[in-house]
């Protein structure tokens, strides 16, 4: 059972939902899992756009301002169309008049926010957590928009007593209720693609020292 869902997810984490039964989606900086919608249209061939769509980011299906699929003028009817060089999904009416094709769905799955699952992260950051009560050490994966308690619930699966101590960079308490740029633990990845520098060599790491009192999540 999932005690905690995260707010933000890496691309990496939207990749491993790619399969009909377990499927997501991201678009315009949000997650989307439309697991259920592929097993409302399971058969439907206007299914398979989305199938081949999962565990991908779909932001191009999208014009940013409307937040709508994209449209452009049909060439057959010159009136204003969706525009799906994928293919016609579900949802999207056919570019001519079909008596066999019900409109009462409703709102189409693209505005429903019943699929939102979370933020699609903007940028995703390598961080080392070392306990110093064990020496033990893991390289994480995290979202740089997350705070410091959201990175112990990452790294909960590795310690389950992770609350139970002070998280320090250099030295310094870090605020848990922070980010990591917020608690000044500098992203350097930049500067060091432009020096040719293997940023993975520099990974910032955080020291855990342990407190007297057992936490468990």
């Amino acid at each position: 059972m999932e005690l905690f869902r995260p707010r933000y997810y890496s691309p990496k984490e939207v990749s491993v939902h790619n399969r009909p039964g377990d499927l997501w989606v991201s678009y315009l900086g949000r997650v989307y899992d439309l697991t259920p919608l592929a097993k409302e249209h399971k058969g439907d061939l206007l299914l398979k756009p989305i199938l081949e769509a999962a565990g991908k980011d779909i932001s191009h299906w999208f014009n940013p301002k409307t937040k709508d699929i994209q449209t452009h003028i049909d060439p057959l009817t010159c009136c204003l169309k969706y525009y799906t060089p994928q293919g016609r999904f579900i949802h999207i009416p056919p570019p001519l008049p079909r008596s066999d094709w019900a409109n009462d769905f409703g709102r189409p799955w693209w505005k429903e926010s019943k699929y939102e699952v979370g933020i699609l992260s903007a940028k995703t950051r390598r961080i080392r957590i070392i306990n110093t009560l064990t020496s033990q050490e893991h390289l994480l994966e995290v979202c740089s928009e997350e705070s410091i308690w959201e990175i112990l619930r990452r790294y909960l699966p590795f310690n389950a007593h992770a609350a139970s101590y002070t998280w320090k960079y250099e030295g310094v308490n870090l605020d848990m209720n922070w980010n990591l740029q917020q608690n000044r633990i500098p992203d350097e990845d930049e500067e060091f693609y432009e020096l040719g520098m293997d940023a993975d060599a520099f990974t910032p790491a955080i020291l855990l020292y342990f407190n007297d009192d057992l936490t468990e999540f």
